[in-house]
């Protein structure tokens, strides 16, 4: 009876031993696939294509209950329709603008031709075939002499009097506001570093060195300072603001080393009179949101950081949650997916689409019936994504592409439906990311910045072009006028003339 006894017990310590290593191995079965995921995520990020559109691959009918995949699936699928034989359509031709000067080249014929062969008659001009072509001459060069007239009195020579001058935005410098505007837009419009416009400039005769080019930047971003608190003063006093930082480096950052990361934060506004500001701080802690923002903030629309979340709680402010980052991770599932299969992602993925037609339905409503369309159709279809998403939270591991993107939507979900309590309130974050986007491409170029005074007067520059643009301005013009006029401007009045939506460039 002891021996019996004795397998028994046996016996049940190896069934603990086999569960255990079946609990270990299914651990390490869950975490092999969720890195197997993170690999094909990475190589899908590194070669494959970046777009967020749906895969028509992807757009079959679902195994569900819920009516709203269904009908999103058969709003997307194409109508059936008779196949023709291809037929190619010429692309129209470039038309060149009006207003560009023309050089007329006229190409006549020889006057030994200018006689008819039947019966000798001179022949009579009726006209001319015409081609254009557009032309580009390399950057010319000017050089702007002042000279200030003296004047003396004839009789005493005593009294001399010397005409004054406009003030320069920076004086006893070569450079004009119109050169430090095509620098300007050079590096932060069109992400050229100041090395490379160097050797552009030696190709046309002139060595401008990246030092002083740099030196002039920093002056130029400390110039602007008045036009940027305007800028903050004119974004507090919107309805809601969408917020983002991206990292930097910065190399001369006192108790940091060179290869700490600072953050380039941007602030933003895409409603009527749109503007941007970007600021430079060397963290990205809370502190940062509480100091860009204040009690007169009545909404901001950020991701899922918690670094902003410090800021609403003691400023009283409404966090909207970003659509297009929880739509970002659902796209990444899916790209996980089989050829062909259909899955969680895409039913995620069909109810967030739905949210995006209303939208862009009800885009250029008044708030008060984007409101009420929202909560008449919208807010039924998140009901039917939340009932989906509890549903599913139980079914998916936590660790898996799918699972993350599940747990990130039931994270944020009271964040992500709180646009439905104001029209005015935006769906998703695309606006910052728009706006940060010129930084992040010059970035790859430029790599760091030098200093904290160099990070400043760029994320000043970057403020005002950015602004610029979404006023639908020509950088290029508007930083020239600035830059003329600023240094001239005696009143706070001066200064708001040249805010984008103010400033006359004719």
């Amino acid at each position: 009876m002891s021996h019996v006894a004795d397998l028994q017990k046996e016996n049940d310590l190896l069934r603990k031993q086999l569960a255990a290593e079946k609990s270990v191995r299914v651990k390490h079965e869950a975490q092999i696939a969720a890195l197997n995921e993170k690999i094909q995520l990475l190589l899908k990020q590194r070669f494959g294509t970046s777009s967020e559109k749906s895969s028509p691959d992807q757009l079959g009918l679902f195994n569900e209950a819920e009516d709203v995949l269904a009908e999103d699936v058969a709003e997307a699928e194409p109508e059936a329709t008779p196949v023709i034989g291809h037929t190619r359509t010429r692309k129209p031709r470039v038309s060149i603008p009006d207003h560009f000067p023309r050089e007329e080249i006229i190409h006549d014929i020889p006057e030994s031709e200018k006689v008819c062969p039947h019966d000798g008659s001179t022949l009579k001009n009726i006209g001319s075939d015409d081609h254009e072509q557009l032309d580009i001459v390399p950057a010319t060069i000017n050089v702007i002499r002042h000279k200030r007239l003296k004047y003396a009195c004839p009789c005493c020579e005593g009294h001399i009097v010397t005409a004054k001058k406009p003030k320069l935005p920076i004086e006893k410098s070569i450079a004009t506001p119109g050169l430090l505007a095509f620098i300007a837009v050079q590096k932060y419009g069109d992400a050229l570093p100041l090395y490379r416009q160097s050797e552009m400039f030696k190709r046309i005769g002139i060595d401008l060195d990246r030092t002083n080019m740099a030196n002039w930047m920093v002056t130029c971003g400390e110039l602007v300072q008045p036009l940027i608190n305007l800028l903050i003063e004119h974004l507090h006093k919107q309805t809601y603001l969408h917020l983002d930082e991206t990292p930097l480096q910065v190399l001369d950052e006192p108790g940091k080393t060179a290869q700490s990361k600072s953050y380039m934060w941007v602030m933003a506004h895409d409603g009527e009179q749109p503007a941007c500001i970007f600021h430079y701080a060397d963290s990205r802690g809370q502190q940062i949101p509480l100091n860009l923002l204040s009690a007169e903030n009545t909404a901001i629309m950020v991701d899922g950081y918690e670094g902003y979340q410090k800021a609403c709680d003691d400023y009283g402010i409404t966090r909207l949650g970003c659509w297009a980052h929880a739509r970002r991770k659902f796209k990444e599932a899916q790209d996980l997916q089989k050829k062909g299969k259909t899955g969680k992602a895409d039913q995620a993925l069909a109810f967030i689409r739905r949210l995006y037609a209303i939208e862009k339905r009800i885009k250029d409503k008044p708030p008060d019936k984007r409101f009420a369309i929202r909560h008449k159709e919208a807010a039924p279809v998140l009901k039917k994504l939340k009932d989906w998403m509890e549903k599913s939270l139980h079914t998916v591991p936590p660790k898996t592409a799918i699972g993350k993107a599940l747990v990130y939507l039931n994270n944020q979900w009271e964040r992500l439906v709180a646009y439905l309590e104001d029209g005015r309130y935006p769906m998703d974050n695309n606006a910052a990311e728009r706006a940060i986007r010129p930084f992040t491409i010059g970035r790859k170029n430029w790599l760091f910045s030098k200093s904290q005074a160099g990070a400043k007067a760029s994320a000043n520059l970057y403020s005002l072009i950015e602004t610029a643009k979404a006023n639908k301005l020509n950088i290029y013009d508007y930083l020239t006028h600035v830059f003329k006029e600023l240094p001239n401007a005696h009143s706070i009045e001066d200064v708001e003339a040249l805010l984008p939506w103010n400033a006359n460039l004719v």
